[in-house]
């Protein structure tokens, strides 16, 4: 019996459609190399909308590097691409597996780097600098698999994943003074008194999005957040002795989902946080009746976008240095530093090993870091005294337009590709990126800057810590770990994910006197999963991971 047949079909018709685009084999493509320009597959596990790569950027990038690139990516959230693609030991080219980097190179699905970087990776040396070890997989397998996600030189000017609070609320309530739970709650409920209802619908206090992998995003990394705890995923490190523990056994990060569980008793929790799709929950804050979010700015910028296209820019969400105070300081102007993360990786069955790393080296040259960052000169940005200076019309499009990334390529292929970082500066001293200080300032409406003015700020990161009181980090972030895909953390923290997902979300669905119970019983289904044995684990791969780092 052939195994890799019966693989495939045990998953997912999506997951087969994901797929479909991605063989890095094909007549057609052999074809167009002979024409000059060869066309590499990629796969990238983060993408959510499709891209043709038929945007000027992207033609630019084709008469610069000679290479098209035909983009897949998972369909309807499902997870299970990968696996497909080592099941049936078809790959793309180039493949941005996230999560999943470790399943690719334990299959020998992907190729070790560290050759070609040697040989013809002068602009990719350049750009790591003394930082190019941190891409090394492990102490065990010391070789550089990928390139990518994490820019090397970085500098908070926006702040994400915190709670959130429409702008129209700080200015009803006289700008108050936000920093607990409490005080986040007591302004919620303060204004729904006031205003049951905006525009004709029924007004909602706090909205999650808890229905699918956005759970984490918007329940679990804001209890940590809360908890003043730095972004490590499902887990948090001891700074000290490097002690790595599951986040959901904590103390502090109960005392969060226990705040929730009493919004949701107050009916200050939109009663569908744990049931509705996406595009509802975008559809809610694009109404302008949400007060409340705990979200990525990323997954919501569509939202963002509508509410300033439509003129309901009181309706925009101003950032918050939330925690459950007692101490807690807020960890999300946290500067990381590079910290290798996964990226793009090169495919072991390519038959454009060369062209598909050249590619990738040029990525992360000067030039490919300006047409990325900033688009095409005379369309996107004119050059004025020897500066790039965005065009007003295009910056407002980026601002109010959703498909502005696909439709112009600005900004739509930094991630998950090479990448110098917010701060960086290229050779006329000038900010790679487009979102500088001054660039984010000009783009704030006018709502934006009342309220900054109120707090006597200038960027929503002057609400928060400073960066440099907050320190560094020797281990990264754990949830950019390269777990073995079979090893007892890695089958651990999966069943563990499984279940406190829905344990939780029942916990803080449940009646207030039922909590403690229901949090207890959280805690003995972990110690049954053998959760301290994963701690364990994952503590040792943070010591290795510190010694990798320091060894170099």
């Amino acid at each position: 019996m052939n195994l890799k047949k019966v693989k495939i079909g045990l998953v997912t018709s999506s997951a087969l459609l994901a797929l479909g685009a991605c063989s890095s084999k094909g007549n057609d493509k052999e074809a167009e190399s002979k024409e000059g320009v060869t066309t590499l597959t990629f796969f990238n596990a983060d993408l959510q909308k499709d891209d043709k790569f038929d945007n000027p950027v992207a033609a630019e990038m084709t008469k610069q590097t000679g290479v098209k690139l035909e983009i897949s990516h998972p369909v309807g959230g499902d997870e299970q691409a990968i696996p497909l693609m080592i099941a049936s030991g078809d790959y793309p080219d180039l493949i941005f597996g996230k999560g999943d980097i470790n399943k690719l190179i334990e299959a020998g699905a992907v190729i070790a780097l560290d050759e070609l970087i040697e040989e013809k990776g002068d602009n990719v040396k350049k750009m790591y600098g003394d930082q190019l070890s941190r891409l090394k997989n492990s102490l065990d397998d010391p070789y550089i698999y990928h390139l990518g996600t994490g820019g090397v030189e970085n500098e908070a000017y926006k702040t994400s994943g915190t709670a959130s609070l429409q702008l129209e609320v700080l200015k009803e309530l006289g700008y108050p003074e936000i920093k607990t739970l409490e005080d986040y709650e007591a302004a919620i409920k303060t204004y729904i008194e006031k205003y049951p209802e905006i525009d004709g619908q029924k007004t909602i206090g706090l909205s999650l999005l808890g229905s699918d992998w956005r759970w984490l995003i918007t329940v679990g990394n804001p209890a940590g957040f809360a908890a003043g705890l730095q972004d490590d995923g499902q887990w948090t490190v001891d700074d000290k002795t490097a002690e790595t523990t599951y986040k959901f056994q904590l103390p502090e990060v109960k005392e969060y989902f226990k705040w929730l569980n009493h919004m949701n008793d107050e009916g200050l929790l939109d009663p569908e946080s744990f049931t509705q799709k996406g595009d509802t929950y975008i559809a809610k804050l694009s109404s302008g009746r949400v007060l409340g979010i705990a979200d990525q700015d990323w997954n919501f910028q569509d939202a963002t976008k509508a509410l300033k296209a439509e003129g309901k820019e009181w309706r925009l969400y101003a950032p918050l240095p939330l925690t459950l105070g007692e101490g807690k300081v807020s960890q999300s102007t946290k500067n990381y530093g590079f910290t290798g993360t996964t990226g793009v990786s090169i495919s072991s069955t390519t038959k454009h090993t060369d062209k598909a790393f050249e590619f990738l080296n040029w990525m992360a040259s000067e030039d490919a870091q300006i047409l990325l960052n900033w688009g095409i000169e005379g369309t996107n940005y004119d050059v004025v005294d020897g500066k790039r200076v965005a065009k007003p019309e295009d910056l407002k499009a980026a601002q109010t337009d959703a498909d502005y990334t696909t439709k112009t390529g600005v900004g739509q292929y930094v991630y998950p590709f090479p990448q110098w970082g917010t701060s960086a500066k290229d050779s006329n001293g000038q900010s790679i990126s487009r979102d500088t200080k001054e660039q984010i300032i000009d783009a704030y409406t006018e709502s934006e800057k009342e309220v900054l003015s109120q707090y006597d700020a200038e960027i929503w990161p002057d609400l928060f810590p400073d960066p440099a009181d907050l320190g560094g980090t020797k281990h990264g972030r754990v949830y950019e770990y390269v777990l073995p895909a079979n090893s007892d953390a890695a089958i651990i923290q999966q069943k563990a994910d499984d279940y406190t997902t829905q344990a939780i979300t029942k916990a803080i669905l449940t009646k207030p006197e039922n909590f403690e119970a229901e949090w207890a019983k959280i805690q003995k289904e972990l110690t049954a999963m053998d959760i301290e044995k994963a701690n364990q684990e994952m503590t040792q791969l943070t010591k290795d991971r510190i010694k990798l780092w320091e060894s170099n």
